[in-house]
């Protein structure tokens, strides 16, 4: 047994209680009908004619109903004898190369098979015009070289700062279609005036790009398409501001507020661009100046998703990792949306196992004895509906109206101290 081992073996792991949280829930019933719905309206319609190509974005998040989503807008343009293809639309991600790009768009389900049309990734922009403020503005070649072009996007609450244009539509323009390139510039420009910059870019590429209109997406707080807006490409600089407010009414949180630990079974740029969401960590950014709605003292980390092929952006919030996650950690997938975001990546501590993961945490608790440490499990950020918090939490917790106390939860290592 190790040092590090003999230090940890006395540390106690709080009895766990199962917690459900009560959340809006105002998901449509079907997704695919009311989209289907909207674009069949004339002004949609008129805009796609036979035999022209369109560019219909992907980006590299895991959006509920995203594949299926693509599909649909893939549909509507064919039946209308239009000939649609689909564009990695990601910034730097998937390691800064078409053939990343394009797998990270397969690993989200959006297959050329399930979509029925191809997938064009190229890393290459052209130079379309100028920012008011006389920014260079480039977009995808393949973007640029289509008919028109199709922005389709999760509307949210950005992890870094605060603005009317967060993750979104011109997101999707000034950073996803400016591919390496364009999210080189926003960010080499700084995270404080990123907001800024967004609308500057997203609105020149509306302007000098043949965008013909946006599919603005918005989730609940138990990740189900709560609303579905398609807008004119002259409507989405006006109309986003208020579905971003819609989006942050919509979040998820944890309602406790606040606690000593918090162990997140899996972080993964398919979940968060910072593989964690800090809306519901609490590690913010230092440039973020919104709400808070969760604290936390300590964080810790199991495993990444393979839908992260190896991208580990986002772990130095972290205070403790686990080797099983260190193993999967891929500086190629990482470090190239690290020099473009401007930011460095440094590791945690990493405990050998689950167990000992969990037990770090609560040791380098200061201030609070170890049985006393109040402690959150969760699954990850996109999924919170359903956590486990220790046993101390319970009378903070027994009167909230929107959390409902269940059964106890035991921790189940295997014998190698791991919980999967």
């Amino acid at each position: 047994m190790s040092a590090i081992s003999d230090i940890l073996l006395g540390i106690p792991l709080p009895r766990m209680v199962r917690v459900h949280q009560n959340f809006p829930h105002n998901g449509l019933s079907d997704p695919m009908s009311f989209l289907r719905a909207q674009l069949e309206q004339e002004r949609f319609c008129s805009k796609i004619h036979p035999g022209m190509s369109v560019a219909i974005t992907c980006g590299s998040r895991g959006i509920v109903n995203y594949p299926e989503t693509i599909r649909e807008i893939v549909s509507f343009c064919k039946a209308r004898g239009a000939m649609p293809f689909i564009i990695p639309a990601m910034g730097s991600h998937g390691g800064a190369t078409a053939e990343g790009q394009r797998e990270m768009c397969e690993t989200l389900g959006v297959t050329e098979a399930y979509c029925g049309c191809p997938i064009r990734a190229t890393m290459e922009t052209v130079e379309i015009g100028h920012t008011e403020e006389g920014h260079v503005v480039q977009i995808d070649r393949f973007a640029h070289e289509a008919d028109g072009i199709i922005i389709v996007n999760r509307i949210k609450a950005h992890t870094v700062f605060n603005a009317p244009y967060e993750s979104g539509l011109l997101k999707m323009c000034a950073i996803g279609l400016g591919k390496q390139h364009g999210a080189q510039v926003l960010h080499q420009l700084g995270y404080g005036s990123i907001g800024q910059n967004i609308h500057s870019f997203g609105k020149a590429i509306l302007k000098n790009a043949n965008i013909l209109f946006g599919v603005g997406l918005i989730d609940n707080a138990y990740e189900e398409t709560e609303n579905i807006v398609v807008l004119a490409s002259e409507e989405i600089e006006k109309r986003e501001p208020e579905l971003l407010l819609e989006a942050k009414q919509n979040m998820a949180r944890l309602l406790p507020g606040n606690a000593d630990v918090l162990i997140v079974d899996y972080m993964g740029k398919n979940i968060s661009g910072d593989g964690m969401d800090p809306h519901i960590t609490g590690k913010f950014h230092k440039w973020y100046d919104g709400v808070v709605h969760f604290t936390c003292d300590k964080l810790a980390v199991l495993d990444l998703t393979p839908e992260s092929h190896g991208n580990f952006a986002g772990i130095e919030v972290a205070n403790v990792m686990s080797k099983k996650l260190q193993m999967k950690m891929d500086p190629e997938a990482t470090y190239p949306n690290s020099l473009t975001s401007c930011s460095s990546q440094s590791s945690p501590m990493c405990m050998r196992n689950d167990k000992e993961t969990i037990q770090a945490a609560i040791k380098i608790c200061g201030g609070v004895a170890p049985e006393n440490v109040r402690l959150i499990r969760i699954q990850d950020t996109l999924h919170v509906s359903d956590i486990l918090v220790s046993e101390n939490m319970i009378d903070q917790i027994r009167n909230h109206p929107e959390m409902t106390i269940g059964d106890y939860a035991e921790w189940n290592f295997d014998s190698e101290g791991n919980l999967w």
